[in-house]
């Protein structure tokens, strides 16, 4: 369901002209990077709920906390290029156009994979030279920082220390770029006397907003809380809505809620009947 889901909003952007705009353009982004969320983790998840056996190989547990840390990273400064893109679109509407063009949105994509991807070179470089001894067992469903940095027996100061400059770098920033966004939009649309005037700005960019709080609501709270006893199974829970249920529920939240998207749909829908009909007419 949700690799169905996330490839069909980014095919449906790829082939639909009328969605070939800034916010879809982000969009299809997001769904992209959810697909790749999804095919990092679930597979391994659901062949261990199958089989019972919960084992993972060393080199498969750092690759898939590598690819996972990329995605991760690089969806925060997605989720900040989008709250961007909603602030121009409703506090600056008349400068949208010439601010928001294709250049831009092409550069602000690219820094956020090229930076991620480096920033993730450079922590598998740096995992390369730990070694892991004592237990083998990972107190968590995927491989995360926190369960793998219990496992380590060299020194980790330095490990930790680089690991928490990079978090800071890709969390901090991208999160108050969105928090700071959304303020001006909601002061910007209180400001609007007209309720329905009010009901289409919020309509514009209510969808991102429920995206951008239920991923960074559930990322601090495993990431910047602390450690402890009584947070872990918590945090474990918490681990299911940005890595499992966000990939699902993003379809549904901008699809449910979005008329373009609708439109496209049946667009698309109508193209798929009449191409049928013509290989049915073409075969007789």
């Amino acid at each position: 369901m949700t690799i169905t889901g996330n490839l069909l909003i980014f095919l449906l952007v790829v082939v639909d002209q009328q969605l070939h705009t800034p916010m879809y353009f982000f969009l299809a982004n997001l769904s992209f990077l959810d697909t790749c969320y999804s095919s990092i983790l679930l597979p391994k998840i659901l062949a261990n709920l199958l089989t019972g056996e919960g084992t993972i190989t060393v080199s498969g547990c750092l690759t898939q906390y590598h690819l996972f840390s990329f995605c991760g990273s690089t969806e925060t400064y997605l989720l900040a290029a989008m709250s961007y893109d909603r602030y121009l679109a409703i506090c600056r509407p008349l400068l949208y156009a010439s601010i928001m063009n294709r250049k831009l949105c092409f550069q602000l994509m690219a820094l956020g994979w090229i930076s991620s991807l480096i920033f993730n070179l450079i922590m598998a470089a740096f995992m390369d030279q730990l070694s892991f001894c004592g237990s083998n067992f990972i107190d968590h469903y995927f491989c995360d920082f926190r369960p793998l940095e219990k496992l380590l027996c060299t020194d980790k100061t330095l490990f930790e220390l680089f690991v928490f400059c990079m978090t800071i770098l890709f969390t901090i920033p991208p999160f108050l770029l969105t928090l700071i966004s959304y303020i001006y939009i909601i002061v910007t649309i209180i400001k609007i006397k007209s309720i329905i005037g009010r009901q289409k700005a919020f309509s514009t960019c209510s969808s991102h907003l429920i995206v951008v709080s239920l991923y960074y609501g559930t990322l601090i709270i495993v990431y910047v809380f602390p450690d402890t006893l009584s947070l872990r199974h918590l945090n474990k829970i918490l681990s299911v809505f940005y890595t499992v249920m966000t990939p699902l529920l993003n379809p549904l939240i901008y699809t449910l809620r979005n008329k373009n998207v609708h439109k496209a749909l049946r667009r698309l829908g109508i193209k798929i009947i009449i191409l049928g009909m013509l290989s049915e007419t073409d075969s007789y």
